[in-house]
């Protein structure tokens, strides 16, 4: 599955619009890895453990969107755009991740 976030593909013809698609995740962060960012924090560096569980999420919710491309008969997604967003509700924190486009078949 071709996925750009650009709206044409170069050197290919839209050939039909399937719809727009989605790929929603959203990521529990637990107690260990909310102590660790804590520490990096205060301290200052970057935090791997957030960024393995962002590479994660954003893996799955593009896996996602292009499972469901592909459901609709595409064979490629333009004007790819990814969003996160920090949810905490009573001292949870979890990761909203949605990737969407337009699901199109390229010749």
């Amino acid at each position: 599955m071709l996925t750009v976030t650009t709206h044409s593909v170069e050197g290919k013809r839209i050939v039909a619009y399937k719809g727009v698609v989605f790929g929603e995740i959203i990521i529990g962060i637990n107690v260990i890895k909310d102590f660790k960012a804590g520490l990096t924090n205060f301290f200052g560096g970057r935090s791997g453990s957030y960024e393995e569980e962002l590479v994660m999420g954003r893996n799955q919710a593009l896996q996602e969107l292009e499972q469901r491309a592909a459901e609709l008969g595409a064979n490629a997604v333009i004007g790819l755009v990814v969003d996160y967003e920090a949810i905490s509700n009573q001292g949870s924190n979890m990761i909203m991740i949605v990737a969407s486009g337009t699901a199109v078949v390229v010749e």
